[in-house]
Formats: structure tokens, sequence, C-alpha cells
């Protein structure tokens, strides 16, 4: 037998997961034993198990799902990531809709773990590199289990209550399944890390395979900490045991921290820029889990631009999200301050030219110009309807000139090192305070996010700010820091802050004949909320195939 050839980078075509592993007789016409009993068709097997990790670059109908909330705007009324928020969605049209997708996920998970067995391959033992490829095999079944419990938790942000099925169930048996409560799932999705992370490494680099991109110990450890603090949170607790429920998020958080200083596993670099430049990032000492795509330019098609060849706009970052970049030191911009009013893009916090094309920057060696008649700007079809366009994730140096298109490696982050110091000081501020420190947690909330704030050279937080300051300060770090990164549609969800989210606002700039500029910020969406919306509601195509289901509340 040939030996598997290696480097584990999962370049998955953004076409979909092909599902010819899923069942085995009758989609591809392997017998089992032949699926579980060669090395190469096992890994293929757990490959297409890892293809169903997600990304947004754009997973709502060609949006990002940041355009759901208040930090952004999609410009094509055709997307049905409108639907959130203007009155369409419903169970019987539902948006976003993963229920089939994450079982059928769960059901490839369920069948590989139900058959795999590494006796199996006690036939190649004298093969030469039998010893080396049985290490690697060894983790597959740990993988796969930490891929079921992230399934698990990309279903229960959404859902709550779910079926929780561990096994390989006929058709017949699956439509009868009740829900499993949310407590119930989270400690399946706990217990689930607790066990891989034990017995995966830290990192693959000096074992025989040295591959990438697979699940490690660190990842188990992120989706602990990320499940724990949403169990926690206020939509999710049920204001039942809430400070144990922090507790255990800052441990989980504490844990990962301590291991990643420890053995200098994780760590943030100072001016570190982690998108937009291929397959560079991936050599981050801040990446815990990401999926990896093959090269592309489809996502620049769909956001650079108006103006720039090529470009098709679409994710349009708001005004709500700008003026959450604090002006200078450390200030909260503010339209009623006349210096700030007066250059509203000058002396920003740095992650604000990170993430956000403005009037004036430079986009590929050209002005953005987004006043008024600008070559970027209205009356364009097509242009940005808030005055921005969206910066972050963008790979400046493909070209999308006809005859001349190129492409790069779109890598979406899925855990980062800085969202586990976020959640410990999120959960610390709530169990203990904002300032607090003993012997075992020696790092304060304060400096966790400190230390966040240290990537984008960003000003440290006052040690003296106080706890409801802090609080709000926090929130808005969380969001400028991991914006379009898919958390604030969740964040404001378990916060339960919908209502403070409807109002979406834009600028408006006019150039006079001198060519002075005039910024004016206008509303441009007043969306609806209820909140309903907290949680999906489960599509109705699943409550009629299996009416045990029960559907979530005012859907």
């Amino acid at each position: 037998m040939n030996a598997i050839k290696y480097g584990f980078l999962l370049l998955i075509l953004w076409g979909g997961v092909s599902c010819n592993y899923l069942d085995v007789d009758e989609s591809t016409g392997k017998e089992e034993s032949y699926m579980y009993g060669y090395f190469d068709e096992v890994k293929k097997v757990v490959t297409n198990i890892y293809g169903y990790l997600p990304d947004d670059f754009g997973s709502i109908d060609g949006a990002l799902r940041e355009c759901a909330t208040d930090n952004a705007v999609h410009v094509w009324s055709n997307s049905s990531v409108h639907g959130f928020y203007d009155g369409r969605w419903s169970a019987v049209n539902p948006i976003d809709n993963v229920w089939p997708t994450y079982y059928e996920a769960i059901r490839a998970a369920n069948l590989f773990l139900a058959t795999f067995n590494l006796d199996n391959f006690d036939k190649f033992a004298n093969n030469e590199d039998y010893e080396n490829l049985m290490k690697v095999a060894a983790y597959y079944p740990y993988e796969v289990r930490f891929l079921r419990a992230f399934f698990y938790f990309e279903l229960i942000k959404r859902y709550k209550n779910v079926p929780l099925v561990k096994e390989v169930l006929t058709q017949e048996e699956a439509n009868k399944q009740k829900q499993s409560s949310f407590e119930t799932v989270v400690e399946f999705i706990v217990a689930e890390c607790d066990e891989a992370a034990e017995n995966l490494p830290e990192s693959y680099a000096n074992l025989p395979s040295a591959e990438t991109g697979r699940i490690t110990k660190g990842a188990c450890m992120a989706l602990k900490s990320r499940v724990l603090l949403y169990a926690a949170s206020p939509l999710f607790n049920g204001g039942v045991d809430v400070e144990a429920k922090y507790k255990r998020a800052v441990d989980a958080a504490w844990d990962l921290i301590t291991l990643a200083k420890k053995n200098n596993l994780y760590s943030i670099l100072s001016g570190e820029v982690l998108w937009g430049n291929g397959n560079t990032a991936l050599n981050s000492k801040q990446l815990i889990l990401e999926r990896r795509n093959a090269a592309s330019n489809g996502f620049e098609q769909k956001n650079f631009p108006i103006g720039y060849e090529g470009g098709n706009t679409g994710t349009c970052p708001t005004q709500n999200l700008v003026d959450a970049f604090e002006w200078g030191s450390g200030a909260d911009f503010s339209w009623d301050n006349a210096t700030m009013a007066a250059a509203p893009y000058s002396n920003r916090n740095p992650r604000f030219a990170q993430t956000v094309l403005y009037n004036g920057s430079t986009w590929k060696n050209e002005l953005v110009e987004t006043f008024y008649g600008g070559r970027n700007a209205q009356p364009l079809t097509g242009a940005t309807l808030t005055g921005y366009y969206l910066k972050k994730f963008l790979v400046e140096n493909i070209s999308l000139k006809a005859g001349n298109m190129t492409t790069q490696p779109h890598h979406y982050i899925l855990f980062r090192y800085a969202e586990i110091l976020m959640n410990y000081a999120e959960a610390m501020t709530e169990w203990r305070g904002h300032n607090y420190t003993d012997e075992t947690y020696t790092m304060s909330a304060i400096e966790a996010v400190n230390e966040v704030r240290k990537r984008s050279g960003s000003k440290e937080m006052p040690t003296t700010i106080s706890e409801a300051n802090f609080r709000v300060k926090y929130r808005n770090d969380r969001r400028v820091e991991f914006a379009f990164e898919d958390h604030r549609f969740w964040d404001l969800r378990r916060w339960m802050i919908g209502p403070e989210t409807t109002d979406i606002y834009g600028i408006s700039i006019q150039k006079d004949a001198s060519g002075k500029l005039s910024y004016e910020r206008v509303l441009v969406q007043q969306r609806l909320w209820e909140d309903k919306m907290y949680l999906y509601p489960i599509p109705q195509a699943e409550i009629l195939k299996n009416p045990s289901l029960v559907q979530n509340p005012d859907w």
C-alpha cells in the first residue's frame, strides 16, 4: 500500500462539502471493510467531516452574517440576509438553515466512530511506515469527537434545545428523536472537549506526519471556553447558578491561558494583522484553529468597492461600527465634538484602518472616494449605502482585471487566542470583578483585555476604570476586535441587546467646489426586532418530518 501523502491542509473549495463518504453503500458502493481498512480511505472520511467546518466569507446568500447586525449592511436587496430583520424570517422561510447540514455532519461523525478500529490495520504491520501511520490514525477518533461537539455547539447557539444523537440512526429512528435540553448538550460538548484535549497533541509539528490544520489540544480547550461563556450569558443561563456558570467559564479560559504561557503555545504579537494576506497568517502564534480553503477570488469579487475593476460591493460597514472605534488615546468618538466631527477619520484607533475602507483611505494604490459623486460613491449603482467598504479579510493584491485575474487562499479563523483572553475577561468580571486577582488567577480582566489591545497598538485601559464603564468598554472592544469574524451576531443575542441594534446609520459626505468635505451622520435603515429572534426557528420542514420537535417560543 502506498503511504499517505501528508499535509492535512483541508483546502476545501467553496462549492460545498462532498457527501461521498456519508452513506457508504448508497453513494460510493464501497464496503465498510474497505472504507475503514485502508489508511488513505480513512483519512478521506475524516477529511470529509472536517469539511463541514464553517466559514463566513458570504455564508448567507453571498452576504456576511455581520450584515444582520448593526455592524454592516449588504448593498444588494436580493440577498436573503435582509430577511433576518425585515419580517420575512420564519419557520417556513428559514435563513441560515443549518439544521439538516449539521445533522448530516453529525451522522458522518457517528458513522466513523461506530466503525473505526485501529485493529483493522494490523494486516499492514509489515509496512515500513506502519508505526507512523498508526500514530496519525490514533488521533482521528478524538478529532472527530471534537468536530461532532463543534457541530452541536453550532446547533444549540441557534436553536437552544436540540436532539442529542450519539449513534447512527435509521431514518425512522431519526424522525422520532426528542430534543435534549441546552444544558444537557453543553455538558456533552464539555465532556467531549475534555477527553479529546487529553488525547490530542498541542501541535503536530514534531509528529511523524508534521501535519497542520488539524484539531489540537488547544482547539478543544477553546471550544470549551466558548461554550461555557455562552452558557453563562443572559440568554442561556436561566437565572440559575449564574455565578457558578461564570466561574466554569473563567476556569476554562484560564486553563488555556495558563497552558499557552507555560508552553509558549499561543501569544499576542504587537502590530500583527491576521487577515488579508493569504497564507502568511498561518504562521501566527495567535491562531488556534482555522478552516483552510483553496485559493480563490470570489470574496473579492463580492466585496471590492464599486469603481475598482471587478468590484461589486457587498458587505458595507455601518457608521454604528465606525463610531465604536476610539478616538486618540482611548476617548469615545462623538459627533458632538467639533474637532472629531471635522476630521472623523484621523486619530482613530488602529483597528479602524485595519477593518474599514473609508473616504480618503488608499486601496490598490488609489484613494477611496465615498463623497457624493466620487468614483466609489452614490449615485453609482451598487455603491455603498453607508459611506464605507469592507477591508478586513480582503486580499488587496488579488487582481480582478479581465485577462489577469489572480487568486489567494482565504483561511477563516474559527478560534484565536485573543478570544480566549476576552472570554476570560468577561467571565471574570461577572464572577469576581474586573480588577480581581489572587494566587490562582494572576491576571485581571483588565490585563487580559489590554493584552488583546497590544495586537493593534491600542492604548491600554486604565486600571482605575469603574466596573460599569469597563463592561461598556469590554463589549465595545470585543465588537471592534472581532468585527466580521462572526461574533457580533451571536454576542448581541447572548447579551440580549437586540433592541439596541435596530437603527442603522451611515455617513453622507459632500464635497464643495473648493474641495472641502462636510460630514453628516444619516439614518440608513430601521430594522425590525422581536425578542423571539434571539433564537432561530426550527425549520417547519424538520417538524413535519419529526413531530416530536417543539418549536422555539413565538415562532
